[in-house]
């Protein structure tokens, strides 16, 4: 019998401890983030560390970013409690989950003691989401998009064909406004029927410490999640930078890391093509490829002496020993990537 994945594998563990030191293309967090005057705005909120903290603002920011009202918005520490208090508040009888896609939806899901049924995306269709793989009777459905670990981004007009009455449609938008112009969003959408998005800010703002991200959902739905909540699941420094990445000139920022991302993600593409034998999954959209090789368990481990940290792809469903992903950097670090790749090959 073959063994799950190990669905609680995540990139940072590949750069912990004695590997701290390595170049990370394992985790797909900005590099040189956050910005001077995030952690600036961030520093000055904690003078106010002995009052609890108060959502409101925040809330009001991220409904005004998105056009929505705070109804429909929920603040949540980074988008994985937000998988949390989905397994645990939706009920579901039949949910599935589209992979290959990032394992900790699953894993909330079992751990709350649902049985999974998984929709596997085959590399021959560029793992691109067909919406008639989707069982019918699914009564939630959680799909990433653009979608960590492949960095396909669907139509936005595949994803809503999977909303319907009775269903519960959760889009896993973390990486998203890595996105030029954030194409394919359903993030301002009010006309789907059960429709949840969910955001990070923690892949262009560099926050993986400071645990942020939110929810936008129908406002029945934002308030069982919010049930669920503990009282205070939000720290104060995490609500002020909540409410900085949501004002103009953060989004006009971010849209221009979004676009050094997509200059330097195909500059990556371009240097990977000179490896026959490396096989990149395309067209890709988010901050981080997905590449297939021969023994990339081997190359990984042969990177790791040579200074290089990359993901490694057997823990996501649907992938094998065969796969790696590599976060997007700079020229230069995609450069010195290349004449370890050389080596290692």
């Amino acid at each position: 019998m073959t063994p799950l994945p190990d669905l609680r594998h995540h990139g940072d563990a590949e750069v912990r401890g004695a590997a701290a030191g390595l170049t990370d293309l394992a985790v797909n967090v900005r590099t040189g983030t956050p910005p001077a005057w995030l952690k600036a705005r961030i520093a000055a909120s904690l003078d106010g560390l002995a009052a609890y903290p108060d959502g409101t603002a925040a809330r009001a920011a991220v409904a005004a970013r998105h056009g929505l009202p705070v109804s429909r918005v929920l603040l949540t520490a980074g988008a994985a409690e937000a998988f949390v208090l989905l397994a645990r508040a939706v009920g579901a009888a039949r949910p599935v989950v589209v992979h290959p896609q990032f394992t900790e939806p699953e894993a909330a899901l079992r751990d709350a003691g649902h049985e999974v049924q998984r929709v596997l995306l085959p590399e021959g269709d560029g793992f691109r989401l067909t919406p008639e793989a989707v069982p019918d009777d699914a009564d939630l459905v959680v799909v990433g998009n653009p979608t960590n670990p492949t960095s396909v981004l669907h139509p936005a007009e595949a994803v809503a064909a999977l909303a319907r009455p009775g269903r519960t449609l959760v889009v896993d938008e973390a990486f998203m406004d890595a996105v030029p112009g954030e194409a394919e969003s359903l993030a301002s959408r009010t006309d789907l029927p059960g429709l949840v998005v969910l955001r990070s800010l923690t892949k262009t703002w560099g926050l993986a410490g400071l645990r942020v991200g939110y929810v936008l959902a129908e406002p029945e739905v934002v308030a069982a999640l919010e049930r669920a909540q503990p009282l205070w699941p939000v720290s104060s420094p995490a609500l002020t930078a909540a409410e900085a990445c949501c004002g103009p000139e953060a989004l006009a920022e971010a849209e221009a890391a979004a676009a050094d991302i997509a200059a330097d993600r195909a500059y990556l593409i371009a240097r990977l093509a000179e490896f026959p034998a490396v096989t990149v999954a395309e067209p890709a959209a988010g901050p981080f490829v997905l590449i297939r090789l021969p023994d990339a368990a081997g190359v990984r481990e042969r990177l790791r002496r040579l200074g290089f940290a990359a993901r490694r792809g057997d823990t996501f469903p649907g992938l094998g020993t065969d796969w790696l992903r590599l976060a997007v950097r700079d020229r230069d670090t995609t450069d010195r990537f290349v004449t370890a790749l050389a080596k290692a090959v």
